[in-house]
């Protein structure tokens, strides 16, 4: 009897740790998912971005919804930064948490008060830095998933 019952717990620990792999692996793969659909949509933004600065110079409707994009943006970046990353993202994860603060900084340097000063952002970094979130796709996507 105890024979029995030792097999039972052995093959219910069998298989309740292979559910917990499989729910790691899962969160994993929506993690991938996320990671590469935010840094789509900023990408995405950086290639836009450029000739609507140019438009918003003249057209106030383009200064208007350059705003509206860059305020999105903020709340793109704030729900990525808010992701629970798994353990084997970690570390691509902290480096991209890390640029975004960069980009939020420099989006907040150029809505002042809720209006966009083009100049300021012609003047920043935040292309730059979008550039360098892409450039951590490729890592992501080489996480071995």
């Amino acid at each position: 009897m105890k024979k029995i019952i030792f097999l039972v717990l052995m093959i219910s620990s069998i298989l309740l740790s292979g559910c917990s792999l499989f729910e790691e692996v899962n969160d994993s793969l929506n993690y991938v998912n996320e990671t590469s659909d935010y840094i789509n949509t900023v990408t995405q933004f950086a290639e836009d971005a450029p000739q609507m600065i140019q438009d918003a110079a003249s057209d106030s409707a383009v200064k208007e919804e350059l705003t509206n994009e860059l305020k999105t943006i903020k709340d793109e970046i704030e729900q990525f930064n808010g992701l629970d990353a798994p353990a084997i993202a970690e570390d691509i994860n902290q480096q991209i948490v890390n640029k975004n603060e960069v980009i939020l900084e420099e989006i907040n340097k150029a809505l002042t008060n809720g209006e966009l000063a083009l100049e300021k952002l012609k003047e920043s970094e935040l292309f730059q830095i979008i550039e360098d979130v892409t450039g951590l796709m490729n890592q992501i996507e080489n996480l071995g998933l």
